[in-house]
């Protein structure tokens, strides 16, 4: 049995601080479509003249509404070279810890290893302390790759990762994320209707302060899926669950953060919104105000949505 943190130790789970990449060449990434099966290339081919300037307005639109509820957003614009498809997914290259701490990861497809930018690490210096910079990169040498907080979901406040092993999120690498950070790993295979695993947790599940939204029908076994259960439960989480039907909907993929009020919203696309039933829709409003934006040329291209393109800053500031 693991040891429940007091209240006092418990750290935050949400932020009102995100970091978003405005994209400048966003477009199908073949080099992540062999993974990633929430992509659609018939899709991307019929709006392929469009995506760009159609996700920047998806993109700007979903930054106007955060920033009218609130929302500290810290938001930068991609670099024209090299070519990034993907940059507007920055959870997936970094995250921010309460510590002080910023972890880099290692990428599976070489073109998004571009999407890494010091640059951008440099600026939020200037507002944040950083404690140390624990660079995992490393591993992709080995072929071995961790993409943030697409292959884990994070309870903060307990400090345990949510991981599903997928050809993007290798066990080596959880563990060095957790030698490195002190969070307790729980891991899974999870795999959609064909077998094929879904090849980010942060597309099934996302773990709110005192709720989780999780697919648990997609953890095909019975002791696996107990644990994640009984975790959560043992986290205080009240457990919300989603069909695979829903996950294809991106219904899995939100994220709870706060405005500068302390106010909770629970961030989605309008078609996640969508597919959640109104029972849903009324479980998860008793946590947090539900929020959602029109981002179907970015989920139909990129196979992210919502919670991809946030990446919470829970760095103390100075």
């Amino acid at each position: 049995m693991r040891s429940i943190r007091t209240s006092a130790q418990l750290q935050p789970q949400s932020t009102s601080r995100i970091l978003m990449v405005r994209p400048v060449h966003f477009a199908f990434n073949e080099q992540t479509a062999t993974s990633n099966e929430f992509q659609d290339a018939a899709f991307a081919r019929a709006h392929e003249s469009t995506a760009q300037e159609q996700a920047r307005e998806e993109f700007d639109h979903l930054v106007s509404q955060l920033d009218s509820h609130g929302v500290e957003l810290y938001v930068f614009d991609d670099t024209p070279t090299p070519h990034t498809p993907d940059s507007i997914f920055p959870n997936n290259w970094v995250s921010f810890h309460q510590s002080g701490k910023i972890v880099l990861y290692p990428m599976m497809a070489p073109n998004r290893r571009d999407e890494r930018r010091l640059d951008i690490i440099d600026e939020l210096r200037k507002t944040f302390h950083v404690e140390e910079i624990i660079d995992l990169t490393y591993f992709e040498q080995q072929e071995k790759y961790l993409e943030g907080t697409g292959s884990m979901v994070l309870d903060r406040r307990y400090k345990i990762a949510y991981a599903c092993l997928s050809p993007r999120t290798h066990p080596e690498v959880l563990d060095a994320f957790a030698e490195a950070t002190g969070y307790e790993i729980v891991r899974f295979e999870a795999t959609d209707e064909n077998g094929q695993a879904i090849y980010h947790t942060n597309v099934l599940m996302c773990v709110g302060d005192i709720f989780a939204a999780v697919c648990l029908e997609a953890i095909r076994n019975p002791d696996e899926r107990h644990l994640v259960r009984s975790v959560l439960e043992e986290t205080g989480k009240y457990i919300v669950e989603l069909t695979m039907e829903q996950v294809r909907q991106m219904a899995g993929n939100m994220l709870m953060v706060r405005n500068k009020k302390g106010e909770k919203l629970l961030v989605m696309s309008t078609q996640a919104y969508e597919s959640l039933t109104p029972q849903q829709r009324d479980a998860l409003d008793d946590y947090a105000e539900l929020f959602h934006a029109d981002l179907s040329m970015i989920e139909g291209n990129g196979g992210g949505s919502a919670r991809c393109m946030l990446a919470e800053i829970h760095l103390p500031p100075k």
